[in-house]
């Protein structure tokens, strides 16, 4: 306290007494005690009235002991209640909190996860994945800090996420086991991989990974259906040692539309789960013959990697020619790539625009701006005579056709010309421009539609090395060539571009959410978020109709669907006070993910384990666990002693004691007719 206010309350407290005084002592010749009484009251009041309007602060040390944090971290996905163990996780979490001398020891915190780390409120044991390095990774981070062991009560069985034993967390976990422990003989397709679009007549590649889990040799069969006829068939043996087998095999695309398939394996006898042993998987047939040209002045290994990413797909074709010795008809093509255009190409271009034909354009260092500039091709290019490396950046808001992002950030630059790229036509682009790392609000890869009349810009050389990197990242040139596919696709198209385009797809895994999203524009084919979109959805076995709306979200109408059940479905996407609507259709598997395994993952919830300093408890070990924890010593309470300052005036209290004191004079002195 400051010595000014020190010496403040000492002439508060003579001051009281000398007014006191004054009032019922100084020259009274007899003093009664209630004359005593009334001075000290005085006294008493009057001081603490001053020292009120002083109004010192008072400093209190609190001291409070902090228990350590137990974090109960429970598994809350579909292969908790697969294995039937609801009820057992529900009465160990009850025995440990039952537990005196546990609940002095600790503060319990409770936690639920299956696709991420919650707040627990209550168990229902519905989660449709199970992610346990993210709940792991994600506690240790909100524990940071902390002395804070972690429970996690699971199976072990992880769906997506990281591998959760090589976890580098601080806490340390104690994993508790549920589900079966005892392994029994288990085949499971454990990958599928086929392309999504193939062409009518076509043959398309399937490649399946199978899994046996078990010590005996053991026979069966795999085999794959179109609805109920069988396409493909082929006899299997395992063996411990033999336990892995790759199917690749090529089936053929008959009927146009989206054609469903069931790959299965045939159960062995002492296998429990035969969940794992059926995968569905469709592919779209289009019937559609693709003849493109391409016309160039330069030699460049661009076109051969173009070449053999179009022709990868046999219903495509691609003819070269030099630019200024082409004798054909240009009418007999869908498409006209214009490789590096210069002014060689001025009758050519001049033609193309006569018979309204599709182009796709790649610029590049030996491209003749001025001569484009001059085209009226929907954009120019302010450029100067030197060159730039350009990223590409993938752009999610893309939606003219559908088109993943497949690692463009990843892959080598493209050259082209320095200069800034002005469009007055409407265009999307799908692919920006970075360079160093810096994005740039410039097009890569734009497309243009107006009328009838499509074109594709690739504003940059060097798309073979693109070809090069997509097959070091994914040992196969399928994913490139299926985007370069994607992009010939819809520039060849002489469709007319509609105003409402659905994206979505044709098969589904159960207990998955279903994400549809829709694009649509005004009738300048601008994107319009006015409006109201409304999807239909009618299961085809129940009749049953679900009907919600879209929200706008990132310039595109999405839809994120949950709880549909297994099977065949329709929908109609309409645009509210417009006649204007799109139908599509798709189907629900009856895999589910988490139904997938035969047993918990007792070893790797051991690996976890050991490498956090911790220890595997089985379900019906609460005993041993509680035992542990009481008896380690790495968990104690922790003494805090904390300041605490407040103002006088603050105490409510002492401004009532204050008019009690003055209350009590004042009765005093009116009951013996002081007043």
């Amino acid at each position: 306290m400051q010595s000014i206010i020190i010496l403040y309350i000492l002439i508060a407290f003579f001051a009281s007494i000398a007014v006191a005084y004054f009032q019922y002592l100084y020259k009274v010749k007899t003093k009664a005690k209630r004359t005593t009484l009334l001075f000290i009251l005085k006294s008493i009041s009057l001081f603490l009235l001053l020292l009120l309007l002083i109004n010192p602060k008072i400093t209190t040390t609190i001291i409070e002991n902090s228990k350590p944090t137990l974090s109960i971290l429970v598994d809350n996905s579909k292969s908790i209640s697969f294995f039937n163990e609801e009820q057992n996780v529900i009465d160990f979490i009850s025995k440990l909190k039952n537990n005196k001398d546990l609940a002095a020891k600790f503060n319990f915190e409770d936690f639920i996860f299956s696709e991420a780390l919650a707040v627990s409120d209550s168990l229902f044991f519905k989660g449709k994945s199970t992610n346990i390095h993210k709940a792991i990774s994600d506690l240790n981070n909100l524990n940071t800090g902390k002395n804070a062991p972690i429970l996690l009560l699971t199976d072990g069985n992880q769906t997506i996420g990281s591998a959760y034993e090589y976890t580098n967390a601080t806490q340390t976990i104690y994993p508790i086991v549920f589900g079966d422990t005892v392994k029994y003989k288990d085949l499971k397709i454990n990958q599928l991989n086929v392309n999504k679009y193939s062409y009518i007549k076509n043959k398309f590649p399937v490649e399946v990974l199978l899994n046996y889990d078990g010590d005996e040799n053991v026979k069966t069969k795999f085999v794959i259906f179109n609805g109920n006829k069988k396409v493909f068939s082929k006899n299997l043996q395992f063996s411990k040692s033999d336990n892995s087998q790759i199917i690749t095999t090529n089936l053929t695309s008959i009927k146009e539309g989206n054609n469903y398939y069931t790959a299965t394996i045939q159960k062995i006898k002492g296998e429990k789960n035969t969940n794992n042993n059926t995968k569905n998987f469709s592919v779209e047939v289009i019937d559609e013959q693709t003849k493109v040209l391409l016309l160039t002045s330069v030699l460049h290994p661009d076109i051969g990697a173009i070449k053999k990413a179009i022709e990868s797909n046999k219903q495509r074709s691609l003819e070269i020619s030099v630019v200024d010795e082409f004798k054909g008809k240009l009418t007999d093509f869908q498409l006209i790539i214009l490789y590096q255009p210069n002014n060689l190409f001025k009758s050519i271009l001049n033609k193309t625009k006569e018979l309204n034909l599709n182009l796709l354009v790649v610029t590049g260092t030996d491209s003749d701006w001025n001569f484009m500039n001059k085209q009226q091709l929907g954009f120019t290019k302010n450029a100067i005579n030197q060159t730039e490396n350009y990223g590409a950046v993938y752009n999610d808001s893309f939606l003219t056709f559908l088109q993943e992002d497949i690692g463009f950030n990843e892959f080598s630059f493209l050259k082209d010309m320095f200069g800034a790229i002005t469009f007055y036509k409407e265009h999307q682009d799908l692919l920006l421009q970075s360079i160093n790392g810096l994005e740039l609000q410039q097009p890569l890869i734009s497309v243009l539609e107006q009328n009838k009349h499509k074109m594709a810009v690739i504003f940059g050389e060097g798309i073979w090395k693109w070809r090069a990197s997509s097959f070091l990242s994914s040992n196969s040139f399928q994913e490139f060539d299926q985007f370069i596919g994607s992009l010939v696709q819809y520039v060849s198209s002489k469709k007319k571009r509609d105003r409402l385009v659905i994206n979505s797809e044709n098969l589904y895994p159960a207990n998955t959410i279903v994400n549809i999203s829709a694009f649509y524009t005004d009738k300048n084919y601008q994107f319009d978020e006015r409006a109201s979109l409304e999807i239909a959805i009618t299961n085809t076995k129940t009749k049953k109709v679900v009907k919600l709306p879209f929200s706008v979200i990132n310039n595109s109408y999405q839809i994120a669907i949950e709880n549909l059940n297994s099977g065949k479905y329709i929908y109609k996407v309409s645009v509210s006070g417009q006649d204007i609507s799109k139908a599509g259709s798709f189907k629900i598997t009856d895999y589910n993910i988490e139904q997938q395994f035969t047993n918990s993952n007792v070893q790797k919830l051991r690996n976890l384990a050991v490498k956090v300093g911790g220890m595997v408890f089985f379900k019906d070990e609460v005993a041993s666990l509680s035992k542990k924890l009481l008896k380690d010593k790495r968990y104690y309470s922790i003494q805090k002693s904390s300041v605490k300052e407040q103002n006088l005036i603050d105490w409510q209290w002492f401004l009532i004691f204050i008019i009690s004191l003055f209350s009590a004079e004042w009765f005093i002195r009116k009951y013996y007719g002081k007043i």
